[in-house]
Parts: structure tokens; sequence; C-alpha cells
């Protein structure tokens, strides 16, 4: 999982748990947090664009993937959120700009919420408010069926490992755009991707982020979390969104305005679908470094 390259890989204590970090460049404080099926090598465009840029850019393998720790528990909004609050200040900075895709951009949200302070700024990608996206499951079942399949015990555990990350192979083409399927790196992505689920305990706790996400709605912290992060964001936030996701509306993305701090911006991208820092990597990390560039 710690794939060579010129960022430098190292474990940090944070929150409880180790969490594998790569590191690269110097300056103000960018992390990096990515989505399902990735790690965080997904980030590797925008890890070195960043550091090229003037930041001290971080990708982490988040709670359960990838060569960070893989507890039992602590899958919930608010154990992740604290994640990725006390990584910021285990790397040694006040505050941080937090960039994530899907998965890490939920996460990116609730943090602005709950640590308001350890944040300069948010980037999402395909990421919609979390209560858009609580919304979502209900209104757009057919839109989230994977939501519902992963909530069954074992089985779904099976499915994602099965002849060697399969599954995640036809997820990663399901959820993209046509370019970027017949782009020569996709096959190493999904290589790369397949591999990092196979490891174990990640196909389970990658599971079990959807399953908390789906079952609290039921539940007393389900109420609590909801309550948390009803919170306009105190900092601007950038939302990029592909015009081919098939998994994450446009509407559901434009329904976030509600939550959304002074100065936020909305960037459409044609032909990408649910990933575009891979899909369209250069754009992507431009128009991240543009947005970083007016914070500063």
């Amino acid at each position: 999982m710690r794939v060579a390259g010129p960022w430098t890989h190292r474990d940090v204590s944070a929150n409880g748990i180790r969490l594998h970090v790569a590191e690269l460049g110097e300056g103000p404080l960018v992390l990096l947090l990515h989505g399902f099926p990735e790690f965080w090598w997904s980030w590797r465009h925008q890890l070195t664009a960043l550091a090229e840029a003037g930041y001290r850019a971080v990708a982490v393998d988040l709670r359960g993937y990838g060569d960070s720790d893989k507890p039992p528990r602590g899958y919930d909004g608010f154990t992740l959120a604290g994640d990725i609050a006390g990584l910021v200040k285990a790397l040694g900075a006040p505050r941080a700009h937090l960039v994530g895709h899907a998965w890490g951009g939920a996460t990116a949200w609730t943090v602005g919420a709950m640590h308001p302070r350890v944040v300069s700024s948010i980037s999402v990608l395909s990421a919609p408010h979390p209560l858009v996206t609580r919304r979502a499951f209900r209104r757009h079942p057919r839109t989230n069926s994977h939501v519902l399949r992963f909530q069954l015990p074992i089985h779904p555990e099976r499915w994602l490992t099965a002849e060697n990350g399969l599954q995640v192979a036809k997820l990663l083409s399901a959820w993209s755009g046509p370019k970027w399927r017949s782009a020569p790196e996709f096959d190493e992505v999904i290589r790369r991707c397949r591999q990092a689920m196979t490891v174990p305990g990640v196909a389970h706790s990658a599971l079990e982020y959807y399953r908390w996400a789906a079952r609290s709605q039921l539940r007393s912290d389900g109420r609590r979390f909801a309550e948390a992060v009803d919170k306009q964001m105190q900092v601007p936030v950038l939302q990029i969104h592909g015009a081919l996701d098939p998994i994450v509306l446009e509407s559901s993305a434009r329904d976030s305005l509600p939550w959304l701090g002074p100065e936020s911006e909305f960037r459409y991208l044609p032909e990408v679908g649910h990933f575009p820092n891979q899909e369209a990597p250069h754009t992507t990390s431009r128009l991240i470094t543009e947005f970083l560039q007016k914070q500063s």
C-alpha cells in the first residue's frame, strides 16, 4: 500500500489509532481524504500539483483503509471527524485545508461543523453535505442501491473480495466516465484498488461507513449527528462535481447550498464521473489550487 513516489510515507497517531499518510511539499497544510473503494494513492496527482504550488500536501488512508489501523469500531461520523481533527494537530499544524472525495468529502463537511477551529477551507468532490446524502438514501433508492446491498452481514465483504476484488473493478468502471475507462492509467488504478480492498480487514471497515450512515438514521446517535452537522460552514467551500456521476446526482450536490460558507464555489466537470481527482486530475488540481490561493 506504500506506493513509491516523490512523497514520504509515515505513520501518525491520532484519536487513539495509527493513520498512514503520504506527504509531499512545504507550506500551508492540505489534507487529502479519499473515498470508496480507494485509498491514499487516489490523490497521487494532487500530491505533486499541490506541493509544486507551495503547499504541504498530505494524503491519508482513512480509518480502516490501506495501511492505517482497522479497529472493529469507530466508523461513525463523530469518530471519523475526530480522526481528522486529531490528525491536523498531530501533523503539527493549527489548521488545514480539507480536500475530500465521496466519504472523505462527507468527513470534511463533518469536521467543518464539529471542529471548525482546525479548518481553513473545505473542498469536496462528489460529496454533498451529509444531511443531503442522508435524504438521498431515501429519495433515490435506485441510485443508491449499493448502500442497501452493503447493509447485509458478511455477504458484502465476500462479494467485494471475491476473485481478488473483481467487484471493485466493476464498481470503478460503472461509476466513472467513458473517457477515463479508456485511459492508459485505468488498468493500473483497477489493479491497485483491487489490491487495496483485499488487504485483510479493509472490506469490512469500508462497509461499516455505509452501515453506520444508513442504520443511524433510525437511532439516537443518528439524530445527534444530524443536529451536530446542521451548521453553516464558517469557511469557504469548493464543490467539484462530475456531470456523468451516476451515484451522486447534481441536484444533490447543489442542495448543499444552505450549509455553504462565505465565498463558496461550485464547479461542474463535463465527461467526468464519480472520481474527478483521477478522471480529470489536471483540471481538478488546478481548481483546488486556485481556490486555496484565494484563501491566503
